[in-house]
């Protein structure tokens, strides 16, 4: 079979495997319709405000901006949805008896079927209006658009093939688990940037980027196409040439990777290595730091599901990060405040939620060493002094490092104390939607509830939330009156006594919820079972 009509069967087959997707529920072809009606939309505006661009003398630097982005898009989006396209398995076409470069001419062409390629041709093609004046550039960009594009799906799908198996083992699922963590960090960051620009007088500020940008393809294809407008004839062409060559790069590689795997086999198949013997005893040098005893215990399983659970473990990261920062980039951008560290202490305590949920079905094993309201206690207090062996100095570091920033450091006392008081309020509501309103959270789903469940997980985190924020109020209402009457010399003061508040929050939350702990397990048990 030639390229050509293999190239067509493909694309059949990417068409195909789009309408018997979206027969099998109405649910699903609503959902995808309304992201095509809001895509294009997008893609549309973005167009329209493009064309306005033209004649600006920035223009340049925003389109070559926006192709470098664009393409940094297309180069990771597919690391963490790679279930939402078939055709980014090629692990699938093994048992077919096709050559790697017709094959590769065939996905490339099955790519370009697709929102994402739509939405991108519209930018681009925004991209060279905007830069476009004269006959030459007018000829370059029938060149550059086609090349843009095609480095950009390229790019995807080399990238999607070095990563196959990854992205189908259990790596890749906890990778994609982060996914929203990334998304938040890049949402700062284009904010951070906004700022930064508005702040220095408008769009002039990119240029130096820019510059730099313009000879990286893809983006050095619209590059080109400013050269062309500028009358740099030879720059536009050797820019051109860059972008052609990085195409050929990225064929070359996605030909080696799908090579490699059609005809490797997944190492994941082989035995697993015996554990070492530093693996083994981490867990013992672990237990001698803990408690005796069933604290110790209990302390020592729940930090291993934070490292060895998956779902776990991306809402520990994804808690990390956000909780630093959120109020780091605020204290960068100016209009930070040393209480925004607050936020780190909110963002870890959550994790005192739905604690058997975390268990899941495990939890029954557990549940036969429940057998008073005392043993309920002991579990409940151990699972939050495993939770502030990373909570507690993690919130202190990270008001530290924001009153660093801002040097501020009169206010340190009193914004630990605040940070303390809020995460013995989160340990105290924790405990209590632990036991009242417990979850289960299904380990074969990217969902965090399971079905018939997301009103009852609502209810727990977001009652919790708002309890836990009026019990904090004698705490914060006193910073705030020490602020307003002029009292400063008072605010160390509010550092030991948001520490103790907080620790009695903590422990009257644990009392409180241990006698519903000890009564209401069986219905704990079936909740946390169902996923």
């Amino acid at each position: 079979m030639t390229t050509g009509r293999l190239s067509a069967v493909f694309v059949r087959l990417k068409l195909t495997l789009l309408r018997n997707g979206l027969r099998q529920s109405s649910t699903r072809t609503f959902v995808y319709v309304a992201s095509l009606v809001l895509s294009l939309l997008f893609a549309a505006l973005q167009l329209l405000g493009l064309i306005l661009l033209r004649g600006d003398e920035d223009a340049a630097s925003v389109v070559v901006l926006l192709a470098g982005v664009l393409a940094l898009g297309w180069a990771v989006v597919p690391l963490f949805f790679a279930s939402g396209d078939e055709t980014l398995d090629p692990s699938r076409l093994v048992m077919l008896p096709l050559r790697p470069r017709p094959l590769v001419a065939a996905l490339l062409a099955a790519s370009l079927v697709g929102v994402g390629p739509v939405f991108s041709l519209c930018l681009v093609l925004g991209s060279v209006i905007a830069v476009a004046h004269g006959g030459f550039a007018v000829a370059v960009s029938v060149v550059a658009v086609p090349l843009t594009l095609l480095v950009c799906v390229a790019l995807a799908r080399a990238v999607a093939t070095a990563n196959t198996r990854l992205l189908t083992s259990r790596k890749g699922r906890d990778l994609a688990l982060l996914s929203g963590l990334l998304i938040a960090v890049g949402i700062q960051i284009v904010n951070f940037g906004a700022q930064r620009i508005s702040r220095s007088g408008g769009l002039s500020a990119l240029e130096p980027a820019a510059e730099i940008v313009r000879w990286l393809p893809p983006a050095a294809a619209l590059g080109a196409v400013d050269s062309a407008s500028d009358g740099a004839h030879l720059t536009a062409i050797g820019q051109l040439a860059l972008t052609a060559a990085a195409l050929w790069a990225l064929l070359w590689s996605w030909q080696r990777s799908l090579t490699t795997l059609m005809t490797r086999p997944d190492g994941s198949t082989l035995g697993a290595a015996p554990e070492s013997g530093g693996a083994r005893a981490s867990g013992g040098r672990l237990h001698r730091l803990l408690p005796d005893g069933r604290t110790g215990a209990v302390m020592l399983r729940s930090l291993r599901y934070v490292w060895r659970e998956p779902k776990t473990r991306a809402s520990w990261v994804a808690s990390l990060a956000i909780g630093l920062i959120l109020p780091v980039f605020n204290a960068l951008q100016g209009s930070g405040s040393v209480y925004f560290a607050c936020f780190a202490a909110g963002m870890l305590g959550m994790q005192m939620y739905n604690q058997f949920g975390q268990d899941s079905s495990a939890f029954w094993m557990v549940a036969q060493t429940l057998s008073t309201t005392r043993d309920a206690r002991a579990e409940l207090r151990a699972r939050a002094l495993a939770l502030l062996v990373i909570t507690l100095p993690y919130v202190v570091l990270t008001t530290v490092v924001v009153t660093a920033w801002l040097d501020e450091w009169r206010y340190l006392p009193s914004a630990l104390g605040v940070s303390f008081a809020v995460l013995g309020a989160m340990l105290a509501t924790g405990a209590l939607s632990s036991a009242r309103f417990p979850y289960s959270i299904p380990q074969d789903s990217a969902k965090n509830a399971a079905p018939g469940q997301v009103g009852l997980a609502w209810m727990s985190v977001f009652g919790g939330l708002f309890l836990g924020l009026a019990l904090t109020v004698p705490v914060t209402g006193t910073v705030v009156w020490m602020h307003l009457s002029g009292e400063h010399g008072l605010l160390w003061l509010m550092l030991p006594a948001g520490a103790v508040y907080g620790a009695l929050l903590a422990w009257a939350g644990i009392r409180l919820a241990a006698p519903a702990v000890a009564k209401r397990l069986p219905e704990i048990l079936t909740a946390v079972s169902r996923g």
